[in-house]
């Protein structure tokens, strides 16, 4: 951060928008602001929900299949994005005299339960709420746990190389391959978030990408083919993406995905990445996982149910290759 003397204005770097905001103002994600020349974060400690989830709920598909994790979140986001699906919490903003939960209250949430690996920074933009996710991630680590961040990828790259230092896996929702989809749906641009997507692929943390499938908006075989090629020659075939469904929220009516267009999309991306998945249309194909040297099925999902038929450890029975790099007993168990 650095101030503008003579107009008394600070510049967050948390985020591409770099913000300048004035005396006593916030930036445009609503959490961050000047107070006596210094950046605030008003949500600190400020808690919108908490939940011991399945990895796969993230969705994390590739990082400890089959145990559980501690999902919170907070309030505001650094998007505008008209088609959120959790507007409730990403474009409200809580504060004031809320309750603030100290790291180790979140610590010992984490650690009471056996299958629990850690704890995920998700449900709002967890980018805007870097000190407390520090606080809480330096603890956790510490405990020998694993720290997971659900992201949209806006982030200065000052900032993401110091979330490297205590942020084991990411999710990044690409929301589409086109800059004007950025611009115009979501109040962003897209280079930032491609850069980030090759800082932390280069970092060796764990990487997944979901890109929400909008019909008329992202949904064109061309831009897939585009996006999909990019993440094999830039990040490495072997980045898992995930596909999702989209239902109309917030101020995007447009009509649910249909079932064939995901599965043609889902084909298309086959043809480039060795692990493709199908979200949020249950009991459709697109869920298992398939060694990509000898295509047996080494991992069946139904709902967040999840088995191993074809595994052994984390390598194909059939062939040997290594499926999973981040694997435990409890991703054995259905």
């Amino acid at each position: 951060m650095k101030t503008e003397g003579d107009r008394g204005r600070v510049e967050c770097t948390i985020c591409p928008h770099m913000c300048r905001i004035g005396e006593g103002a916030t930036g445009i994600c609503g959490v961050r602001k000047n107070t006596g020349g210094k950046i605030e974060l008003l949500t600190w400690g400020v808690i919108s929900g908490y939940a011991l989830d399945p990895i796969e709920k993230k969705p994390l598909y590739h990082f400890f299949p089959g145990s559980k994790i501690l999902s919170i979140g907070s309030w505001g986001c650094n998007m505008r994005c008209d088609f959120c699906q959790n507007y409730h919490i990403s474009q409200n903003i809580i504060t004031g005299e809320a309750e603030r939960v100290r790291p180790e209250e979140i610590l010992n949430r984490s650690l009471k339960d056996e299958r629990n690996i850690g704890v995920a920074f998700t449900y709002n933009e967890p980018v805007i709420w870097y000190e407390y996710v520090k606080d809480v991630a330096l603890l956790v680590k510490k405990a020998g746990q694993s720290t997971v961040m659900v992201t949209n990828g806006y982030v200065s790259e000052k900032t993401l190389h110091e979330y490297l230092g205590f942020i084991d896996a990411f999710n990044v929702d690409l929301k589409a391959f086109s800059n004007d989809f950025y611009r115009r749906l979501a109040g962003a641009s897209l280079d930032p978030v491609k850069k980030a997507l090759q800082i932390i692929a280069r970092s060796g943390r764990h990487l997944e990408i979901t890109t929400l499938i909008i019909p008329g908006r992202n949904d064109s075989v061309a831009e897939m083919i585009e996006e999909a090629s990019w993440i094999a020659g830039e990040l490495g075939r072997d980045v898992p993406l995930h596909l999702s469904r989209y239902f109309p929220m917030y101020k995007r009516n447009d009509p649910v995905t249909p079932e064939e267009t995901l599965q043609r999309l889902y084909d298309t991306a086959r043809s480039h990445l060795n692990y493709v998945y199908v979200g949020n249309l249950p009991g459709a194909a697109g869920q298992d996982t398939y060694c990509p040297r000898c295509k047996n099925t080494v991992t069946r999902r139904s709902g967040y149910s999840v088995s191993h038929p074809g595994l052994k450890g984390n390598r194909c029975s059939s062939c040997g290759m290594e499926i999973y790099r981040h694997f435990t007993s409890f991703s054995s168990r259905s």
